[in-house]
């Protein structure tokens, strides 16, 4: 287990450096070890259904919107949807197409559920090349982890 203790370590000092208000933050190489080696560990998917059905998905993650598609509103239940699928006291993992809203589920949900949260830097598709175009630097998939259209 010395693996997923170095892991969360890592990801922790990492949050304390860039002063999140969660547990810490996870490149999606590490996020999927710690998804692995820690029983009981959740990936929340905070991506719009629309980012689900055209994007990919990650076999296994929680999919709850944060944000609906296609009025971009904020997912008023997200929360209670949340506590229906996960144990009180689960590690819980967020990711999104970027790692900027799942940087605000982390936040809300570490603060009213006190479970250890952690946020998966670069999301599923990552930053925006010169082009503007994601999916070429950084992110779940272009990392080579488990995903399906």
């Amino acid at each position: 287990m010395g693996k997923l203790t170095d892991l969360l370590q890592l990801a922790q000092e990492r949050g304390r450096e860039l002063g999140l208000p969660y547990a810490g933050a996870l490149t999606p190489q590490e996020a999927h070890a710690v998804w692995r080696l820690a029983p009981g560990a959740k990936l929340v998917d905070v991506r719009t259904r629309a980012e689900w059905d055209w994007v990919g998905r990650i076999p296994g993650a929680i999919e709850i919107e944060w944000m609906s598609y296609p009025d971009n509103r904020p997912n008023s239940h997200f929360l209670p949807q949340l506590k229906q699928q996960v144990d009180r006291e689960a590690l819980l993992m967020f990711i999104c197409r970027s790692g900027a809203r799942s940087h605000n589920a982390a936040a809300l949900v570490g603060e009213a559920l006190r479970n250890d949260c952690y946020n998966v830097l670069e999301g599923f598709e990552g930053d925006k090349d010169a082009n503007g175009q994601r999916g070429q630097l950084g992110g779940w998939r272009h990392a080579g982890l488990p995903w399906r259209s």
